[in-house]
């Protein structure tokens, strides 16, 4: 049904994430539009690809609990502290879902809104890097109708080195608002 969908409207999906990737950040770019959340999930559902997503734990309460959960939502629990009763980091508490799972693929907006920021959110780089996994970059351009997982990054460690690869990728993509959109300015 998705592919039928994909091709009635025009859409196809580029490239794909390999299948011995298990693991990684599946960052999401350009983010301008509530339609990218659903061109996603079916261009997901197409590449037969499992990918989670977090949300915070107060949002998956009656009635969008099941909802939310049945498409890869994976609650965080903000207040949860360490040994020595500090409060964790989103960071920290993402890459112990790393460490314990055998197959995750965490989707993460860095710009985190559909409003245009001129700063990216650069947690998704300190979790791949802590983590020890690869940053896919995942993207839909709406100008092309494409979208698929286009670069493999592995962190290097030199973050500015290495967003500076990631502004690169996104540099020519257009998201259905492209207004919205913005490189993080302190790398492009």
């Amino acid at each position: 049904m998705f592919r039928l969908i994909f091709r009635l409207q025009g859409w196809k999906i580029t490239k794909y994430l390999p299948d011995e990737i298990k693991k990684c950040v599946l960052v999401t770019a350009p983010h301008t539009s509530n339609w990218d959340f659903v061109i996603g999930m079916a261009a997901m559902r197409i590449m037969k690809l499992s990918a989670h997503y977090t949300i915070k734990k107060e949002w998956l309460r009656f009635p969008f609990k099941r909802i939310l959960l049945s498409m890869g939502a994976i609650p965080i629990d903000r207040t949860k502290r360490n040994i020595i009763g500090e409060k964790k980091s989103t960071v920290d508490l993402i890459v112990e879902l790393f460490n314990t799972h055998n197959e995750i693929r965490l989707i993460i907006p860095p710009e985190g809104t559909r409003s245009r920021v001129e700063k990216w959110k650069t947690g998704f780089y300190y979790v791949a890097l802590q983590a020890k996994v690869p940053i896919a970059l995942g993207y839909i351009d709406f100008e092309k109708r494409e979208c698929g997982i286009g670069l493999l990054i592995y962190p290097s460690g030199d973050f500015n080195a290495d967003m500076k690869l990631i502004m690169d990728f996104y540099r020519n993509v257009k998201g259905k608002n492209p207004e919205n959109f913005a490189l993080d300015s302190e790398f492009s």
